[in-house]
């Protein structure tokens, strides 16, 4: 069984950075595609960001594209997402997991942006 622990997240105001980082443990031979989600207050969970198990790949939702990136490092079954120019509205809970979702969720990285 996999887990997924994000860490990385916290406060900041509009136009700085975070980077998050996702660890997954468990029995895995190589973790499949996978994904940044978010959830916002009252909102639905949405995919933002996902990356092919070789990395060969990468895609966004539009409203990242351009500030955020993904990347992955196999080796330590960790995924990275770096957040630039960041908005209020990127404001969330923060959750990994393969693209579609396998995993059992982890418990998320808050990331607040505001002045």
């Amino acid at each position: 069984q996999v887990q997924l622990v994000e860490s990385g997240g916290g406060l900041v105001h509009p136009g700085g950075s975070l980077r998050l980082s996702c660890k997954a443990s468990g029995v895995i031979l190589r973790l499949p595609v996978m994904g940044w989600y978010r959830q916002a207050p009252g909102k639905e969970r949405e995919l933002v960001a996902s990356i092919a198990s070789d990395s060969s790949s990468t895609n966004y939702v539009d409203s990242v594209k351009g500030r955020f990136t993904i990347s992955r490092d196999n080796a330590k079954n960790t995924v990275y997402l770096q957040m630039n120019s960041l908005k209020p509205e990127d404001t969330a809970v923060y959750y990994c997991n393969s693209r579609p979702a396998r995993f059992s969720w982890g418990q998320g990285t808050q990331v607040t942006v505001s002045s």
